[in-house]
């Protein structure tokens, strides 16, 4: 079997048989994408493992340039957004393909205000889970379940059920994810004002209480609000991919969002930033990180440095350098720079940007290592970290789904494999 160049538009694929020719697709930016399709009829599939060469879908929402350090949505330079957008405008984006114009926005955010509140029958649901129970736990429940309370809109082959569905999945999550918190500490849940940005509106109801109302720090509702930018969609990612091929099933939105969530919650994806800060408090004082900087350069020693080089970004990740601003800026802002986990934290970036071994590895502190540090001065739990993510993606998996389902090459997933097991062989006979 051999390929080899035919015409500009394709390959050729020679079989022990016969000769059959690979269309060669092109994109707007990326390599050329090879339509193996044919191979299927033909009794042949490809091999690879964590599909690292395979293209599973067509999309328009999001662009990653690894080599580069390149993300875009929608075209748009993650850079700029971070700097010049907030949350909501972003969203708006990624659903719709285009950024809005003020009268389109303020009809987009005057919309999700209508669809903050979570049905009344959900705070019982809550009080099903132990009160010691990971928030990933709880949210992989609390929004499956909401096709249970949410069932007008259900139609996935309608796009203004879709849309509705998007509405209130955007519109809940920082909802479900402070009742989460709330939960965990045994304070009342707080519910949405409508009067606050999104970013805001979350801090507010995962720090005030009934008693205690004051509105959140505009530069820390700000971080926030950058930290949901950032984490809003990373193409096809493993939780996004998990989106698609659980929506290809047709199954509702909710328990697509929710097979998300639980893809999300591995420490190899969404958990990072958690392992990030638990790596921190593990090293514990700036006199021992060269102890953990030999620790994480012997390859025969399990410990590895979290939050360091990124699988897709073989260059600086464009994300870190807004997230390292950011988490600065945070730090000042609460008087943290003498903090001994911070100043930790900031010893080892300086280390790990400066040191031979790091710096030609390309091991550079990645997005989830100053979004757990800023989470972390900001308060929030390690075990709400990923909470966050879920909640920020939330536009990134729904904006996927969407564009899935009203694909006209919509189809159920299906993925091969390599067998390796047993040939057909018959049951003992008895003895």
């Amino acid at each position: 079997m051999s390929v080899k160049s035919a015409k500009s538009e394709g390959v050729e694929l020679k079989l022990p048989n016969k000769t059959i020719e690979l269309p060669l697709r092109s994109g707007t930016l990326g390599p050329d994408v090879l339509d193996i399709k044919s191979l299927a009829p033909e009794g042949y599939f490809t091999y690879d493992p964590g599909f690292v060469s395979t293209a599973s879908c067509e999309s328009k929402i999001t662009y990653i340039d690894g080599d580069q350090g390149i993300l875009l949505y929608r075209g748009y330079p993650i850079e700029q957004l971070a700097e010049k957008s907030d949350f909501l405008e972003v969203a708006y984006l990624l659903l719709r393909g285009e950024l809005p114009t003020v009268p389109e926005k303020t009809e987009f955010v005057s919309t999700l205000k209508q669809h903050t509140l979570v049905h009344q029958q959900i705070f019982n649901f809550f009080n099903g889970f132990r009160r010691d129970a990971h928030p990933m736990a709880i949210m992989v429940g609390v929004v499956g379940a909401l096709s249970a309370f949410y069932h007008d809109a259900l139609d996935i082959n309608n796009p203004e059920h879709r849309e509705t569905a998007a509405l209130r999945l955007i519109a809940k999550m920082p909802t479900l994810a402070a009742m989460c918190y709330k939960y965990s500490v045994g304070l009342p849940f707080m519910y949405p004002q409508n009067d606050m940005g999104y970013a805001e509106n979350f801090l507010h109801m995962m720090f005030a209480t009934p008693s205690e109302t004051t509105k959140p720090n505009p530069i820390l509702s700000r971080a926030m609000d950058r930290i949901f930018i950032l984490h809003a969609d990373h193409e096809q990612n493993a939780s996004t991919s998990t989106v698609r091929l659980a929506g290809s099933t047709g199954a509702n939105p909710f328990a697509c969002i929710s097979a998300g969530i639980a893809a999300l919650w591995g420490p190899a994806h969404g958990g990072a930033n958690e392992a990030c800060l638990n790596m921190l408090h593990e090293i514990g004082d700036v006199s021992q990180i060269g102890k953990y900087i030999e620790k994480a350069k012997d390859k025969s020693d399990p410990f590895r440095l979290m939050g360091f080089g990124h699988r897709v970004y073989k260059n600086y990740d464009p994300r870190a350098k807004i997230m390292r601003e950011t988490c600065h800026e945070v730090l000042s802002e609460l008087g943290l720079e003498d903090n001994p986990l911070f100043k930790l934290a900031m010893a080892l970036e300086k280390i790990a940007l400066e040191d031979d071994y790091f710096v030609s590895k390309k091991l550079y502190p990645n997005v989830d290592f100053y979004s757990g540090i800023t989470l972390s001065a900001l308060g929030i739990p390690t075990a709400m970290f990923t909470v966050i993510f879920a909640l920020a993606r939330t536009v990134g998996w729904i904006s996927h789904w969407n564009e899935m389902v009203s694909a006209p090459d919509y189809k159920l997933g299906r993925p091969r494999q390599l067998y390796t097991g047993w040939p057909k062989r018959n049951y003992p006979a008895e003895s």
